[in-house]
């Protein structure tokens, strides 16, 4: 008999507006349309987790996630958390096209597991890096003044490293990278296509950065997720250095990316993955010689705060770009794990220290 089961599940929407309009390549977002979840014990230890769909990028939404984190969880009802690793494979293979909903329901039952052991979620995982880090902050896809005037303000705030959403204009996206530039020194930028570029608008892009000075350092999945012919070819005629993001959905995806030699940084996202595949394409990569980075959708820092357990306890981390939080106009959260401009500082009470209110009309799973 398993000494303290898992006996409760509960799932409900939350609706947090962005700040200013989310806009990428390929779509755009004003609300974080997600779904918070609490995993319940016996004992009465609850753990949270979040799915946070995103349509544009990853094929999931709000209400498909619904409907499969309900089909899931009564899987998990009667189960031991310690058999995380077990539960995770098996929503896997029940669910592999939906990703957000299995993250959800892993991050769940992984602070649960933690909180009844005690132990912070990092701890988990080891302690390999347990300190402050810092983050890059996200500009979307907007107007040249917008551009400066988002820009200016998180450099006030201490941030240098400017991930850039670009793929839509390259000549436009040269333009507001030059203007950032000019403007603020001593910055970076990432250059994040969202698969928007072709082969040849991106080295058009980088050509034009390089023109003007900027330091570009990292190309983020500048071509659809299928050309890793393209991820190669841009990485060897532009010498920046290539992550694959949109391009590892799996751990296969990620052999395959070495096999190739098709990027130089692996975008590891949980939301895209689930939580224990992350990790294992994090270590795969880690051996296999590439350099990881950590992302996120539009996260709470519910989901944030499972990939920074990840960069705390996995280690071996070397781009954060744990940003979103601070992109929502509300938070929330109460507890956990805190900002003070880009540096996100780690807690060290049991599982993720996080609590939300459930609100009373919810999906519950017993």
């Amino acid at each position: 008999m398993i000494a303290n089961p898992i006996q409760r599940i509960e799932i409900w929407p939350i609706d947090v507006p962005i700040t200013d309009p989310f806009v990428v390549a390929t779509g755009s977002r004003v609300t974080a349309q997600n779904l918070f979840m609490r995993v319940t014990l016996r004992d009465g230890t609850s753990g949270y987790g979040e799915a946070a769909p995103f349509p544009e990028v990853g094929g999931e939404d709000r209400t498909s996630c619904l409907a499969t984190a309900t089909t899931l969880g009564p899987f998990l009802i009667g189960q031991s958390t310690g058999d995380y690793q077990a539960i995770a494979d098996q929503l896997r293979e029940e669910a592999p096209c939906f990703p957000a909903a299995r993250c959800g329901l892993e991050t769940a039952l992984l602070d649960a597991h933690a909180r009844s052991l005690r132990i912070p979620l990092w701890q988990l995982w080891g302690s390999a890096d347990v300190r402050d880090r810092e983050t890059d902050i996200t500009i979307p896809i907007c107007d040249l003044d917008k551009t400066l005037d988002l820009a200016r303000g998180w450099y006030a705030k201490g941030f240098r490293l400017f991930k850039m959403k670009v793929g839509k204009d390259v000549e436009e996206d040269i333009r507001r990278l030059e203007t950032v530039h000019h403007a603020l020194p001593n910055i970076g930028f990432i250059g994040d296509g969202n698969q928007g570029f072709s082969r040849e608008d991106c080295i058009r892009f980088v050509n034009g950065v390089q023109r003007f000075g900027g330091r570009l350092v990292l190309l983020e999945q500048p071509v659809i997720r299928e050309d890793l012919e393209g991820l190669q070819a841009i990485r060897h005629l532009t010498g920046v250095p290539v992550a694959a993001d949109e391009s590892v959905r799996s751990l296969n995806d990620a052999r395959r990316i070495v096999e190739l030699q098709a990027a130089d940084y692996i975008n590891i996202k949980i939301m895209k993955t689930g939580v224990m595949e992350a990790l294992r394409i994090a270590a795969f990569a880690r051996s296999a010689g590439l350099r990881l980075m950590i992302g996120g959708m539009v996260e709470t820092r519910i989901a944030m705060g499972c990939s920074f357990s990840l960069v705390l306890g996995h280690g071996g981390f070397d781009v954060l770009d744990l940003d979103t939080p601070l992109l929502l106009s509300t938070d929330p959260i109460q507890g956990g794990y805190h900002y003070s401009g880009p540096l996100l500082h780690p807690w060290h009470e049991p599982g993720l220290a996080m609590q939300s209110s459930c609100p009373s009309t919810c999906t519950v799973i017993q």
